[in-house]
């Protein structure tokens, strides 16, 4: 049920949450002349907690002279409009003095978490979202040459003084270990590719088992609550944001971006194990495992190929 969810419109969890509220203080109440709405400035922020996804907006302190109300009172007439268009999506709590802190839910998490791995419509392939993320696959650039790993380590460490190319290494060889892992997962039957040998590193896997991925526990809790795993949830969370809210993109350091999201995984990868025992007596958590690995490398896929303008290598 939690994969019906509107999210399926957005990659972008700010950008759901923004539309939300727009909805919200357009209405007449809150006069959608008022500036910080006219100019799409409403402000909106993601929280630092590795514990939970949570957003806080002040956008009732920036209101409430204008609408002539207090800052509280204002907040707790957003909250209850927002409460009955996006329940189920997130939970919402007032903070004086007017702050509205949007928590998402457990269930919207692994409906997003599913839309990075296969699509936003829930299918690999051209349709559906015409979001820029899913608009990763339109364009490859050709590899040069047939360079070994040894020659490639080489050539990006020539110039030491420049940091540049050794990040972007490590964020290369973070995505290619990000495919051969999803690959061997699929020799070994944890998960069933369409496409098991792409030609190129892949926007979306086509997954048909399991799909979806079992992101969620019986309780409906996410499986994925292993510190690494939550930060690396996080760290795609953030990237996402950057990629399409366009008040941030345009001053993102993208080269810093990518290695933080490659050290991230790295840390996931080196804690969060998918296979022995793991695979043996807890398979569903294996393969939501699976799926945050292949929520990264389509994440990496993009930063890498839309925002460096550099390959993104299936192996190295």
């Amino acid at each position: 049920m939690h994969y019906k969810l509107p999210v399926s419109n957005y990659t972008s969890i700010k950008q759901l949450l923004y539309s939300y509220l727009i909805k919200s203080i357009s209405i007449d109440t809150y006069n959608p002349e008022n500036r910080c709405i006219k100019d799409e400035k409403i402000p909106l922020h993601k929280g630092r907690d590795d514990d939970r996804v949570f957003y806080t907006s002040s956008v009732s302190l920036r209101l409430s002279k204008s609408q002539n109300r207090k800052a509280m009172e204002l907040a707790s007439a957003i909250a209850s409009d927002l409460s009955g268009i996006c329940e189920g999506v997130f939970s919402i709590q007032i903070v004086p003095p007017g702050w509205i802190n949007f928590e998402l839910t457990h269930s919207t998490l692994a409906t997003w978490l599913q839309s990075l791995v296969v699509g936003s419509s829930g299918e690999a392939g051209e349709q559906g979202s015409s979001t820029s993320l899913r608009d990763a696959a339109r364009r490859l650039l050709p590899r040069s040459g047939t360079a070994t790993l040894s020659d490639r380590v080489a050539e990006e460490t020539i110039d030491a003084r420049s940091p540049m190319p050794n990040s972007l290494f490590a964020v290369e060889y973070a995505h290619a270990r990000c495919c051969s892992l999803v690959l061997l997962a699929h020799r070994e039957g944890l998960i069933k590719l369409r496409e098991p040998v792409p030609n190129t590193s892949p926007a979306f896997w086509d997954i048909i088992f399991p799909n979806p991925l079992p992101w969620l526990n019986c309780d409906g809790i996410l499986r994925l609550n292993h510190p690494d795993e939550r930060r690396l949830i996080g760290e795609l969370i953030q990237v996402v944001d950057n990629i399409e809210y366009p008040d941030v993109s345009a001053s993102v350091k993208w080269e810093k971006v990518a290695l933080n999201l490659s050290q991230a995984f790295e840390k996931f990868w080196s804690n969060c194990r998918i296979w022995g025992e793991v695979k043996i007596t807890s398979p569903e958590l294996a393969q939501a495992r699976l799926g945050l690995l292949m929520a990264t490398q389509s994440v990496l896929r993009f930063v890498l190929e839309e925002n460096l303008r550099v390959f993104a290598p299936l192996e190295l």
